[in-house]
């Protein structure tokens, strides 16, 4: 657990080391769950979105996107369920006015010889189960207990009987009865539209991309020549007032979303082998980009956890520093959406098949996946750290496709003339056609070891041989193996290694 820790230190020191991420407003001492992109962290995101966009959408037939505004009518919201159901179960410790969100801090009865002693709390974290077996042998000692401790058994606060509620203690104070009960706390972020500030002017700042989706089902279907099966696609920002934003870029306030809704036929498809095409798509894309496989898992969601609405939902879970948690979430979601809307608006949005003459109200399956979540699962899935020429180094094996920065280029030394023209004319050639860098400062193997702490493919270097045959060394960042090639098949060759 310790190693863990360790692991995941090292990669936020190095987010903010090389300038992939800050936290927000630092300089004023931050704000909880917000995060700033620096110069190569906005490089990968782009690169996430577009590779994401070109696969998804430009390169299916059935597929297009659209790009909703971040405020909607709140009745979308009031239709969509989010205004009396989109909430937390929130606790508040009434001594240290710290809160915490109630199925994200667990509690157990100590039990010494079938009988208990307290009760003990923890809040949710990699090693909860080590930490509150701790916490049950200190309190067996503090009350001077003799027999034997029982394996404390942990379960979420929301499971609290009312009568447990006095008797469990805050993880701030470790005093029993400073916890209030779980009551509900709304996500949303309000806000205001226009000069009055009253309830008529309440807006929303949505908490997910998929109702933009919904609400401009009929306006897409009548401007495009789309046909069931199909799907609308879409990027966006959403915002999510969480309680406890934690395990850095995991869980935040503020994130985007990149988001499908596949719509079709309730009769016309089999909607469990759509489901499955789709989860299958979705975790051959994953791999593609560079995420280890090995890292990768699949949870089914019982039946008696599904929404109300849900046929089935399928989350594909990636094995973070800090433990398994969801990455992408495929939903099954029937026609739940569509209907509210309809209902909400009074407008209709069947959609119309001309060859059946038939209208229906399309059932849809919903992939999810969160921008900020797949740059953090890459980082992790990339870092890795080595021994080259009996050096350390700290290595970031991304996809070349995911890399901010896809070449270095560096003359051997900057004092010769001669070698630094070759080098910057090579540098803006390259320029041209991807994000490439040049370097001239420092020995070439320091120059080395800061692309592959940002995880650059290659590293090209212009020598006293490029003057004399013109050919120069392109070092491999994984196995920093390295050959030799005429400068003007450079491009050729990272043409073929970039895969664009």
């Amino acid at each position: 657990m310790e190693e863990k820790n360790t692991i995941m230190d090292a990669i936020v020191a190095l987010c903010k080391r090389r300038g992939f991420i800050f936290h927000s407003s630092e300089i004023y001492g931050g704000i909880n769950g917000f995060f700033d992109y620096g110069p190569l962290g906005v490089e990968l995101k782009k690169n996430i979105k577009d590779a994401w966009w070109r696969d998804m959408v430009h390169l299916r037939e059935d597929m297009v996107g659209i790009d909703s505004s971040i405020i909607m009518h709140p009745q979308v919201w009031h239709s969509s369920g989010h205004i009396h159901g989109f909430s937390d179960p929130m606790v508040d410790c009434k001594e240290s006015k710290q809160r915490f969100r109630a199925d994200q801090l667990f509690f157990a009865p100590v039990i010494v010889n079938e009988e208990s002693i307290g009760y003990i709390s923890v809040l949710e974290s990699h090693n909860m189960q080590e930490e509150a077996q701790k916490n049950a042998e200190t309190l067996k000692r503090k009350l001077a207990k003799q027999g034997t401790l029982e394996t404390v058994i942990l379960k979420p606060y929301t499971e609290a009987a009312p009568h447990e509620y006095d008797l469990i203690p805050s993880p701030a104070t470790n005093k029993p009865g400073s916890l209030t009960p779980p009551r509900n706390f709304n996500l949303m972020f309000e806000t205001y539209v226009g000069a009055l500030r009253d309830d008529s002017s309440k807006a929303y700042l949505r908490p997910e991309t998929a109702q933009g989706i919904f609400a401009n089902f009929k306006n897409v279907v009548d401007t495009t020549r789309v046909k069931i099966p199909f799907g609308i696609a879409q990027i966006g920002k959403a915002f999510r007032n969480e309680i406890t934003p934690r395990n850095f870029i995991f869980r935040s306030r503020e994130f985007e979303q990149l988001e499908i809704e596949y719509f079709f036929h309730p009769q016309g498809e089999n909607w469990k082998d759509l489901f499955s095409q789709w989860i299958q798509t979705r975790w051959n894309w994953l791999i593609s980009i560079g995420l280890q496989e090995s890292l990768l898992g699949q949870e089914i969601h019982p039946h008696h956890k599904l929404a109300h609405y849900a046929k089935a939902c399928t989350d594909i879970v990636f094995q973070f520093p800090f433990g398994k948690h969801e990455l992408e979430g495929i939903a099954a979601r029937g026609n739940f959406d569509l209907t509210q809307h309809q209902s909400g608006s009074g407008k209709s949005l069947e959609y119309f098949d001309e060859a059946s003459k038939e209208r229906f109200l399309p059932h849809v399956i919903e992939p999810s996946l969160g921008v900020d979540r797949l740059f953090l699962a890459l980082i992790c899935s990339a870092y890795c750290e080595d021994v080259v020429d009996n050096e350390k180094r700290i290595v970031l094996k991304l996809h070349p496709r995911m890399a901010p920065i896809k070449a270095g280029i560096f003359p051997l030394v900057k004092n010769k003339p001669e070698l630094t023209e070759k080098a910057r004319a090579l540098y803006l050639d390259l320029k041209q056609h991807w994000n490439v860098a040049y370097d001239e400062s420092g020995a070439i193997g320091r120059r080395y070891r800061r692309l592959d702490e940002i995880g650059t493919p290659f590293g090209i270097t212009i020598d006293f041989d490029t003057l004399t045959d013109g050919t120069v060394t392109i070092r491999d960042r994984d196995t920093t193996n390295q050959i030799r090639m005429p400068m003007d098949k450079i491009k050729e060759y990272l043409q073929d290694q970039l895969g664009k």
